[in-house]
């Protein structure tokens, strides 16, 4: 006995081994890599702020106090908290609030907040890849000016083959990124503790009456330096949006055991080198690497942040998935890449989407700095809709008293808020570039589920129960024809594939099954819960799925036929209905939101790729619906 626990716990720990490096590789690339441009924005960005020790060790404070009050308790401690059976992201902390309110305004209210912090994610989602590897490859123009026409071009194809990858699954990527973040990690981490070695007063900056005295010496330069210092805390949210995919405990021991101690030696260090000359603030990180080193290094940050757009990316292919599930986007073919992660997926269509879009922002934007100038305002807006249903799920579900919610909401709420505000000061220089596309976002999710709920309404007149629907074969005169019909559904009632099939051809097949797929508020659902089967003149069978499950038809009528031996999945036929939107509204405002649901319903993968159907074995029955 005391053997076999050994060796589970060997594999139990080999296990959380390999998790936490491919956490290293997947989660940290965004955050791990903004010492590169962070503490060098601060001092240099559309605000200068002086070169002076007690500026310094105030911005050095605050980088030091934001790494550890936003990311270390707020995120890692707190937010950590809040999952639903192993998931994180927005989208699951506002369904988690939604669910512990009981009142229906507020509860949808809720959702919308969550909506909102979800197309901020995206529009972080096409920045970071962006900024992150531009920012790396304009380091050949220090190392050789000469080269400097070939940045554009060079950033283009290392996004382009980047993104070409992402179908190998996060899993893959991952344990090759991994190795190389840990190295990046040790190896900035030790460029930091030399340099602090030289200059040890800089650790007085951990102090936090430093910030307090930038703030009391020069509050509008320290309120504005908010919006560079944001920099370093890019990607905290992916830590979140990304748990699904790994776990709590490898992404905590990730953070606290290197992630954390690396970034604060190499801001230190950072700070100490200004600290002994002012100039090296041009280029700060690359100025603490020695001469001989620095163009491996160029090279190595290239690879480090090309490794960071993986944080976002992975994050927006999960949310995703999530708002397929929960009805706010039309289906979209969802690949599962880990046999033994159910989180890890990859979205075809929104990775090219966001190919697409993020080699436009290189071209568009040309320059890291400016590309710089427009970060901040998505992943602020974020922090702050993060703390608010962290609150409310604290009071509703977690049952903390008042006195605890309401001071840390607070205190979370002024520093998430004063960053969002400092951020706006970019809109005009780039800012407006991620709200464009958040409100896209938010117009494309609640233009899809409006048009459900419409179409759903429109269709509830032709809704029969499965009790009676024996009685309505009959009394409809229909023709028996021999095999056997599947009809699945994710809607209550009968299908209406099937009252379009009796209502064209008066006939149903000798065998019918009636299939429902439903969406639990779960991400998972055990196998021992999933499948109701009620026998009769139509089979009735109930598949209830999590939503970060993709719906197994063939699975389910394998299970069907152990208690239905004549319901062959070698030989039935799958039967599916299409809808044809047809738009009545004379308003051409009016008419947007129809036109968009249409162009969504028409783009909608079909049922037969979507659920992974024979197609010489799908029927699809079309109905025209009046809008």
């Amino acid at each position: 006995m005391g053997e076999t626990n050994s060796r589970g716990n060997r594999r139990s720990r080999r296990r959380l081994g390999l998790l936490t490096v491919g956490a290293l590789g997947v989660v940290f690339g965004d955050i791990g890599t903004s010492p590169l441009y962070a503490f060098t924005q601060i001092f240099s960005g559309a605000h200068t702020i002086p070169v002076v020790e007690a500026r310094v060790l105030g911005a050095l404070s605050m980088v030091f106090w934001t790494l550890t009050l936003v990311v270390s308790v707020k995120y890692v401690v707190i937010v950590m908290r809040a999952d639903n059976q192993g998931e994180g992201g927005i989208m699951v902390l506002a369904s988690l609030a939604s669910n512990a309110v009981k009142r229906h305004k507020a509860s949808a209210a809720l959702m919308l907040l969550g909506l909102i912090g979800a197309a901020l994610f995206y529009g972080d989602g096409l920045i970071t890849p962006a900024v992150s590897v531009l920012s790396a490859v304009e380091g050949i123009g220090v190392a050789a000016p000469s080269l400097n026409s070939l940045v554009i071009p060079i950033a283009l194809v290392i996004l382009f083959l980047f993104f070409a990858v992402q179908r190998f699954g996060t899993g893959r990527v991952g344990r090759v990124f991994g190795p190389i973040m840990i190295v990046w990690f040790f190896a900035i981490a030790i460029l930091g503790l030399f340099s602090v070695i030289k200059t040890p007063g800089v650790l007085r900056s951990i102090n936090p009456i430093y910030t307090v005295s930038f703030f009391r010496g020069e509050p509008r330069l320290a309120f504005l330096a908010l919006g560079a210092i944001v920099l370093c805390v890019t990607g905290a949210e992916a830590l979140y949006a990304d748990m699904g995919q790994f776990g709590r405990s490898p992404i905590r021991l990730s953070w606290f055991a290197i992630v954390a101690p690396a970034l604060y030696l190499n801001y230190l260090g950072q700070g100490a080198l200004v600290l002994r000359d002012p100039s090296a603030i041009a280029n700060s990180f690359f100025l603490l690497v020695p001469h001989f080193l620095q163009i491996p290094m160029v090279i190595f940050a290239t690879a480090a942040t090309v490794i960071a757009s993986q944080a976002v990316v992975s994050g927006a292919f999960s949310m995703t998935q999530q708002a397929i599930r929960l009805g706010y986007l039309p289906r979209m073919t969802v690949r599962h890449t880990s046999a033994s992660e159910g989180g890890q997926v990859y979205v075809p269509a929104v990775n090219w989407i966001l190919m697409i879009a993020v080699l436009g922002l290189i071209l568009g934007f040309q320059d890291s700095s400016r590309l710089a100038s427009a970060y901040g305002i998505a992943v602020t807006g974020t922090f702050v809709i993060t703390g608010l249903l962290v609150a409310i799920l604290a009071r509703n579900k977690w049952g903390l008293s008042l006195w605890i919610v309401i001071p840390a909401a607070a205190v979370s709420l002024l520093i998430d808020g004063a960053f969002f505000i400092s951020n706006l000061t970019k809109f005009m220089h780039g800012g407006w570039f991620p709200l464009v596309i958040a409100v896209i976002i938010v117009a494309i999710l609640s233009t899809w589920q409006w048009g459900r709920k419409r179409l759903a309404s429109r269709l509830e007149s032709l809704q029969t129960s499965a009790q009676e629907l024996p009685a309505y074969l009959d009394s409809q005169h229909i023709v028996r024809t021999p095999g056997v019909a599947i009809y699945p559904t994710v809607e209550e009632g009968i299908p209406i594939a099937l009252l379009q099939r009796i209502a064209l051809v008066h006939a149903v097949n000798d065998v019918t099954v009636v299939l429902h797929l439903l969406t639990a508020d779960t991400p998972h659902v055990n196998d021992e819960n999933r499948l109701e089967i009620i026998s009769g003149a139509v089979i009735d069978v109930t598949a209830t799925y999590g939503y970060m499950e993709r719906p197994d038809i063939l699975d389910v009528v394998r299970h069907v036929n152990l208690v239905h031996p004549e319901v062959d999945p070698d030989t039935c036929t799958f039967v599916f209905h299409t809808m044809n939107i047809e738009t009545t509204e004379t308003n051409p405002i009016k008419r947007i939101p129809t036109e968009l649901f249409t162009i969504m319903q028409r783009n909608a993968t079909d049922p037969q790729h979507y659920f992974g159907l024979p197609a010489d074995r799908v029927l699809e029955f079309g109905r025209l619906i009046k809008f």
